[in-house]
């Protein structure tokens, strides 16, 4: 008996059966640490605040709960090789990049001997890693005193690839490479200057290197004041 045409599933449909999913992963999640007892609770409402708390994110559930409107990408998918006694061995290598759009990134990566296991661990990989980044106009050209651009100069490095990224004027839009514009986009980055070095063919180093740019802009002590300008309006 033949069967009809198989029907596509439109991307509305795929956002509403993943809104769907995470509500009941959130709704039959048990927690096991305090930190996630008291995300249940809803004692602790936001990242920020769990943060400043002191906590680590031990359990992914954390971030679908205080972050529910979380976006991901896959932005390396690869078949790998193990050649054993017993022969060879594939399996495959999934990296998924996670951002609120706003401060919040994070990446991860994870093997499996099948394709969606190994995006489901990278995306709870992801979602442990996950980390802040400050925001600000640092560009002397432009002083909007608007969170749209790193706040001052920064580079971070992955392998061979060294990525560095300067505050641009407002409306300059994302000076860097293709392979790392939904990087700054899930960072809440619009306006930024790159310069890259190194081996820029690797996507996943590419994509490391320049997550670890965004991750300097915090890493970096400033004082009260100054912090308090570098979390200008969004």
């Amino acid at each position: 008996m033949a069967r009809g045409p198989r029907r596509v599933q439109t991307e509305e449909e795929r956002l509403v059966r993943k809104e769907e999913d995470r509500a009941k992963t959130v709704s039959d999640w048990v927690p096991k640490t305090d930190a996630g007892k008291l995300v249940k609770k809803e004692e602790i409402t936001s990242l920020d605040d769990f943060f400043a708390k002191g906590y680590r994110i031990m359990e992914p559930q954390i971030v679908d709960v205080l972050i529910p409107d979380l976006k991901d990408k896959m932005v390396d998918f690869k078949k790998t090789t193990k050649v054993t006694r017993q022969g060879r061995s594939f399996s495959f290598r999934a990296a998924v990049l996670i951002g609120d759009g706003v401060s919040y990134i994070g990446l991860g990566t994870a093997k499996d001997k099948e394709k969606y296991p190994a995006i489901n661990k990278a995306t709870r990989s992801a979602k442990l890693n996950i980390k802040k980044i400050r925001k600000a106009c640092g560009s002397w050209e432009c002083r909007c005193k608007e969170s749209h651009s790193v706040p001052f100069s920064v580079i971070g490095k992955s392998s061979s690839v060294r990525v560095k990224l300067l505050p641009a004027p407002k409306g300059t839009g994302l000076v860097a490479g293709d392979n790392i514009k939904d990087v700054l986009k899930f960072a809440g980055i619009k306006d930024v200057w790159s310069k890259t070095e190194g081996n820029t063919a690797s996507t996943l180093d590419f994509v490391q290197a320049a997550i670890d740019a965004l991750v300097a802009t915090s890493r970096v002590r400033v004082s009260d004041d100054i912090g308090s300008k570098l979390e200008a309006k969004r």
